[in-house]
């Protein structure tokens, strides 16, 4: 028992580790600032949020890493290159010291580099101590990097609401101290036995109970958004928020409890996989065991028959014969015939799923983060500089949302509504929280996708190998962004401590236009995806009932 409490200690740290390192959200914060430090133009301030997103493609590091060294000693590699690069970054901003703009630039690319690190260091946690719930597990603590963000406009305006140079502090203190506080935990890993299938639906209920105050925390932070507050008022609600990630603490009082709770009040309870997640692991496991048993070959129009109580229960594979429309050779080349299956690399970059997977989120979720690594200039450019951390909020907000809940809105109508509304306050609002709410859907289930499609003992590899799209797109987007803003500068100028700064609809509008026309590429894809796996997922399903039916 002492061993099952001690496994949700290291949940409730894992989830403060995600709470506290998503650094990068808050670029847009202090972006307008750095870009006048430095005196830069917008074309070269995107290439700084584009170095952010840059570490990503170093993500693999943390896996050789932990090869080598113990994984509190990589969290701490992880907080120690994120004080270093995010200092640097204060005193520069702070201009306690100069640096060249490479240099800088480097420093962005190091801090990128140490989210990876710490996302690397979650998930082992999760797989290591909730191999049964592993889903349930990963995709409640990556809903919690959502929310990095909102805390750090909180913990900001609690301290001084009018120094925007204050969040790179912030951004290098606070994971550090984060990882102080986990660090015991973690170092008490329990070595715990498989679980019982009535103890793994136990589990589950208490991941119901933190998925609810997980949405209770969402909607705070999401409430306090809107109030115009002081210091001291914005000191309350920052403790407030700190409460609400304390709570979970509670847990391991509940996991004593928890017999006593199924015996007199949940006997008939049933939590059945996760609101991210549509193959549980086991299932996954059997439905391989299934189609390897057959050996009859995939993709010929065979039915399998299996036969339980004097009843004949017909699987139906799909025939490649039987389908009319003209695109369904498209269609039907190389679709993947199983979930579950593992793909190396070399496999994975010659399926046309994949390739469609990829277009998708580049089309999606990337589209979504240079999004909000713009909201410093968007709101300038409009006129709502002082809405900035409100701004902020609100995305964090949302995007915890998307992460948390397996509903996703349509990009296209948030950026067009945009373009089309010229940009006023409450439309700049509500289109920011789609735009959240949709890429922390994304964000949140890519990795479940990608585990189901190709492979769970690949994820590590082939997640990396997906989220390449995402340094690409924040260069290509943000770059496309930043040119159409100088372009309008010259119709729209106006000096903001010897800065120019471009002023008006006209700055983000042919923007707006061109990304919301891009997520249509993206919805296209992903229809195409769906279209191309349904059979996969029905199949899955048919021996998932059928073997319980055996």
């Amino acid at each position: 028992m002492a061993g099952e409490s001690r496994k949700w200690m290291i949940l409730v740290a894992t989830i403060w580790i995600q709470a506290f390192t998503g650094t990068n959200f808050d670029f847009s914060a202090y972006s307008s600032e750095l870009k006048t430090v430095l005196g830069v133009s917008q074309v070269q301030l995107n290439y700084l949020a584009t170095a952010s997103d840059l570490g990503k493609l170093f993500g693999w590091s943390s896996g050789l890493a932990l090869m080598y060294m113990p994984l509190w000693v990589v969290m701490f590699m992880s907080a120690f290159v994120g004080f270093f690069a995010y200092g640097l970054q204060w005193l520069v901003i702070r201009s306690i010291i100069t640096l060249p703009y490479f240099l800088v630039f480097l420093l962005c690319l190091l801090a990128g580099c140490s989210i990876c690190w710490f996302n690397t260091v979650c998930f082992v946690l999760c797989t290591q101590n909730f191999p049964a719930n592993r889903p349930l597990a990963i995709s409640l603590t990556v809903s919690f990097n959502g929310v990095s963000a909102a805390l750090y406009a909180l913990a900001a305006d609690a301290i001084n609401p009018s120094s925007d140079s204050l969040y790179l502090l912030l951004n290098a203190v606070i994971p550090l101290l984060t990882s102080i506080v986990a660090l015991p935990p973690i170092l008490r890993q329990p070595s715990l036995d498989p679980l019982p299938p009535d103890a793994v639906r136990r589990d589950s209920l208490i991941f119901l109970i933190l998925n609810f105050l997980a949405v209770l925390t969402g909607v705070y932070l999401l409430l306090i958004s809107s109030i115009s507050s002081n210091a001291t008022t914005a000191r309350l609600l920052f403790s407030g928020a700190i409460f609400l990630l304390v709570l979970p603490i509670c847990i391991p009082g509940v996991v004593y409890a928890k017999n006593w709770f199924w015996r007199t009040v949940n006997s008939s309870f049933r939590l059945d996989g996760s609101g991210f997640i549509l193959v549980d692991a086991d299932d996954l496991e059997l439905h391989k065991e299934l189609i390897t048993r057959s050996g009859s070959g995939y993709g010929k129009g065979i039915s399998d028959i299996i036969k339980s109580n004097g009843s004949t229960h017909e699987i139906v594979q799909y025939n490649s014969e039987e389908r009319e429309c003209c695109c369904e050779k498209l269609m039907g080349k190389d679709q993947l015939v199983m979930l579950g299956e593992e793909h190396r690399a070399r496999m994975l970059v010659r399926r046309l799923d994949f390739w469609l997977y990829y277009i998708a989120y580049f089309c999606g979720g990337t589209i979504g983060l240079v999004y909000s690594n713009n909201l410093g200039q968007i709101a300038q450019s409009l006129g709502n500089s002082s809405n900035t951390s409100a701004l902020i909020t609100i995305y964090s907000a949302f995007s915890y949302f998307g992460r948390l809940l397996s509903a996703a809105p349509d990009y296209m109508l948030a950026f067009f509504l945009l373009a089309a509304s010229g940009g006023t306050g409450s439309v700049l609002n509500a289109s920011t929280a789609l735009v959240g709410l949709s890429s922390g859907f994304i964000f949140a289930a890519a990795v479940s996708i990608t585990s189901e499609l190709f492979g769970p003992n690949s994820v590590g590899v082939n997640h990396n190998i997906l989220i390449t799209n995402i340094p690409i797109g924040s260069l290509v987007y943000g770059m496309l962004a930043a040119i159409i803003y100088d372009a309008n500068i010259g119709s729209s100028l106006r000096m903001v401590t010897d800065t120019t700064v471009c002023m008006g609809t006209r700055c983000y509008f042919l923007t707006f236009v061109l990304w919301g026309s891009l997520s249509v590429i993206g919805l296209v894809c992903s229809v195409l995806l769906f279209l191309r796996t349904r059979h996969a997922y029905d199949r899955f399903e048919q021996n998932r009932i059928s073997s319980q039916l055996y």
